[in-house]
């Protein structure tokens, strides 16, 4: 019989095990009506299509439901969660597009690789750490591409940086723009003259409109979203595990929220297509309200729909602190 002593620790990942070129996949996730009632439940998301099943197949042409995108998104970032058990932060997500839409039943697989890493400057007090990133390729059941993305978690180093090393990759340069052509590309060829307007209708919303929504929402049922998920970071789920001693909301639910309140004051969205950019700037903690503003920083018509081009900030209240930025997030979506 082996010891106690003997055991070997399952704890994840330090950043000196994470070299560049390591792959990594994960069990697939087939999506059920299940994992959509939960998502709508803690986000309370109006996006049309994931809610009108009678709709969605009118539109879409398709038998069975429509996922919500962020949905999908949110189970194939959980996918590549096992590299970054024992993140610090997930500090920003760059270049995610969705390359075709998700129906319930579709099963998800996720293949992840690191592709660059840099150690952070040495900080007294402070234990060493380094950023990772990860580049994350998702397709269905068939083989069919549904996502492609980087995110930078920050990891843990086990030892001090040698004096004189390198820093490691530059990552400022990770991700790129979505340009128009692959947007155009990625478009569903749906029926959306099917798709009711809002009634009453909404106010148009130009290139240059600033929309404040009133309305916050508090984070609740954290730990059951990284579980759904299958997000293995510690910090969600153990508050001894996180650098601030209570449990970190994981950046996906913090993301999840602000669309919804987005879906309130663009009423005639359709879908989310692809992420530029998405930072997040502080973190956010269970029972944090969040409200959000968003910016239309462009639109494009086409002739079905328009393309936007948005900027979500939203910030977090909590009981004895200001209001304070938590999420940067430039993203492009289609709507009536």
């Amino acid at each position: 019989m082996t010891s106690a002593t003997d055991a070997r620790s399952i704890d994840g990942p330090s950043f000196e095990d994470l070299p560049v070129g390591l792959e990594f996949d994960a069990p697939a996730i087939t999506l059920t009506s299940f994992h959509a009632g939960f998502y709508q439940s803690i986000t309370g998301d109006r996006l049309r299509l994931p809610l009108d099943h009678a709709l969605a197949a009118r539109v879409t042409g398709e038998a069975a439901p429509l996922a919500h995108p962020l949905l999908a998104i949110n189970v194939a970032i959980g996918q590549s969660t096992w590299a970054s058990q024992r993140v610090k932060a997930n500090l920003a997500y760059r270049g995610l597009r969705l390359l075709r839409p998700v129906h319930l039943g579709d099963t998800l697989y996720t293949r992840t690789r690191v592709v660059g890493a840099r150690r952070n400057a040495a900080k007294p007090g402070r234990a060493p750490t380094g950023v990772v990133v990860l580049e994350m390729h998702t397709v269905d059941q068939q083989g069919r591409d549904v996502m492609h993305a980087w995110r930078l978690p920050m990891i843990p180093c086990r030892t001090e940086a040698q004096p004189g090393a390198a820093p490691g990759d530059d990552l400022d340069a990770v991700g790129t723009n979505a340009p128009r052509e692959a947007l155009l590309a990625a478009l569903p060829r749906w029926d959306v003259g099917a798709i009711p307007r809002p009634h009453p209708a909404p106010p148009h919303a130009p290139a240059g409109a600033h929309l404040r929504i009133v309305a916050r929402d508090t984070v609740t049922s954290a730990p059951e979203f990284v579980r759904l998920t299958t997000n293995m970071a510690m910090a969600h789920v153990d508050a001894a595990m996180s650098h601030a001693g209570s449990r970190l909301v994981y950046g996906g639910h913090t993301i999840a929220i602000a669309f919804a309140q987005v879906t309130r004051a663009l009423p005639e969205l359709i879908t989310l297509l692809a992420w530029e950019r998405c930072d997040h700037v502080a973190p956010v903690f269970e029972e944090d309200c969040l409200t959000t503003e968003v910016e239309v920083l462009e639109r494009e018509e086409l002739e079905s729909g328009a393309l936007l081009k948005l900027r979500a900030t939203t910030r977090a209240e909590r009981p004895g602190s200001d209001a304070q930025p938590v999420l940067d997030w430039i993203f492009h979506a289609w709507t009536l």
